[in-house]
Formats: C-alpha cells, sequence, structure tokens
C-alpha cells in the first residue's frame, strides 16, 4: 500500500493535476474570503467555506478522474493485480494519495482564519470546525471520484460523470423540490432512483437475478405503501434529498453546529464507495 501510495504521490506532482487542483481551490477560497470577510467585513470565516464548497464540482473530477481510468486504458491494472497486496490495499493507497494532495492547500487555508483573528473577532472553534467539515466532505466526493473512475477507461468520460453526479448533489434539494412535493411525484420519482441503483448494481455484479429481485422488492414496497396511504409521500423526495445530500450536511457546520452524525454520514459514504470502487476492480480481474 506504501508503495502505490508513494507511486501515486510521484505522479501526481510530477504532472499538473496536483497544482492545477490546488491552484483552483486556494483561488475559489481566495475569492470567497475577498466577497465576505474583506471587502463585506464579515468576520464568520465559515461562510467562505460554504461559498467555497461549490469549487468541488469542477477540481474533484480534475483530480479522480485518471485514478484508475487510467491504468484500465493503458492495461496497467493487470500489473497492480500481481503485486503482493490486495485489491483493497491498491485502493486505499491511491485514495490516501488524493487525500494528500488535498490536505496540502487545506493546510494553507487554515492558515486564513489566524490572520483575520489579527484584525477582528473571527469565531476559531465554529471556523475550524467548518474546516475539518470541509475536509471530510472533500473526502467523500473524492471517494465518489474514485468508484466513478473504476467504471470506465476513459478519463473525460469519469470527469463529465463526477461533474453530474456532485452537481446533481449540490442541487439535490432544490431539484426535488421543483420536481414535485405530491404523492404521486415522490413516487414516480422514488421508482426512477431504485430502477437506476438496479442498474447499478448489475452493471457491478453481473447478476441479473439479484439486480431484478432488487428492484422488485422496492418497487413492490413503494407500491404497498402508496396504496395504503398515499399521503406518506407527499413531499417525502426532498426530505430524503435533504438527508442524502453531502452540500446540506455541510451547511450545519456553517451555522455554528458540530453535528457528529452528518461526519458519521460522511465516513458512511467514503466506507461504502471505496468498497464499491474494490468490488469494481475486483469485478474486471476475475473477468
Amino acid at each position: 500500500m506504501t508503495a502505490v501510495l508513494k507511486h501515486e504521490l510521484r505522479a501526481y506532482f510530477h504532472s499538473l493535476t496536483a497544482y492545477v487542483f490546488g491552484a483552483f481551490l486556494l483561488a475559489f477560497v481566495g475569492i470567497g474570503a475577498m466577497m465576505y470577510n474583506l471587502q463585506a467585513a464579515v468576520s464568520n470565516f465559515e461562510y467562505v467555506l460554504s461559498f467555497g464548497c461549490l469549487v468541488f464540482v469542477v477540481i474533484v473530477p480534475i483530480l479522480t478522474m485518471r485514478v484508475i481510468a487510467e491504468e484500465r486504458k493503458q492495461k496497467t491494472d493487470q500489473l497492480l493485480y500481481s503485486l503482493p497486496i490486495t485489491t483493497t490495499q491498491v485502493v486505499i493507497g491511491k485514495y490516501l494519495a488524493l487525500l494528500t494532495v488535498y490536505l496540502i492547500p487545506l493546510c494553507i487555508i487554515c492558515i486564513y482564519p489566524l490572520i483575520f483573528s489579527q484584525f477582528g473577532d473571527v469565531y476559531l472553534l465554529t471556523s475550524y470546525g467548518s474546516v475539518f467539515a470541509f475536509f471530510v466532505l472533500g473526502a467523500a466526493l473524492i471517494a465518489v471520484g474514485v468508484f466513478i473512475s473504476s467504471l470506465t477507461e476513459n478519463q473525460g468520460f469519469a470527469a463529465g460523470i463526477g461533474i453530474a453526479v456532485i452537481l446533481l448533489n449540490y442541487y439535490s434539494v432544490s431539484l426535488s423540490e421543483y420536481v414535485s412535493s405530491t404523492a404521486t411525484g415522490s413516487v414516480i420519482a422514488l421508482g426512477v432512483i431504485v430502477l437506476a441503483l438496479g442498474a447499478v448494481i448489475r452493471y457491478l455484479t453481473k447478476n441479473d437475478n439479484l439486480a431484478y429481485a432488487f428492484s422488485f422488492i422496492l418497487l413492490l414496497a413503494i407500491a404497498e405503501v402508496c396504496f395504503i396511504d398515499s399521503s406518506k409521500f407527499e413531499g417525502l423526495l426532498p426530505r430524503i434529498m435533504e438527508k442524502l445530500s453531502l452540500f446540506e450536511r455541510f451547511y450545519t457546520f456553517v451555522n455554528g453546529v458540530f453535528d457528529m452524525t452528518a461526519i458519521v454520514y460522511f465516513l458512511s459514504v467514503i466506507v461504502f464507495f471505496l468498497f464499491l470502487s474494490v468490488q469494481s476492480l475486483e469485478k474486471r480481474r476475475y473477468n
């Protein structure tokens, strides 16, 4: 795992990837600091991070698009399978390298509240609590990006899907409210989500029976609940999207609340998508 970590870090810093990622992140947070802390004279640095989290839509796919997709394109993924380490160690090594690249510009950002505190009253506990949540949010999105990269050998396609997925998560609550807050709209939207999950399960497992059984059971459960009491679906989709949204949970920290349930959720997302990445590699290994 250490060898994979060193190899990945060497690749990132011998190319423009790490520098472009760091430059985008620092520039976006710097613009936010200028708008909120300097021009508007607002002492809350966490508002800057709330503004800056939109940059993840661009920089995370840029960082993660090549992590596994390039290995598959160049057929060097077969060399990984011959190493005396497990697939899990390979994925974790690559993921830790990505976190290291992410952590470097974030360490620079950590200095900002201290600088601003010399010229006004800055809430350092809230600021650094938000910085920590910002780090875990980025770590969760990077895990999602690693999984998307494991699904294809086309880096451009991986980046495009990554941007779409993160953008959808960013606007999920607003979009769900536009779709419909009625029971019928929620039922249709949930049905589409179930079918999409079934398609992902079929792709990862190559097991049609499992995918069809999963989709059928969930669709049957939705239909049964709708038949018994359809009012339970009214406004359900926006509530589900709010619970699933990574960004909505981050905003809790911006509002001055250190939410441990949000941290647990971020960590769960990391573990879940790294697990899916391992399964995606294992599937290719034996195919």
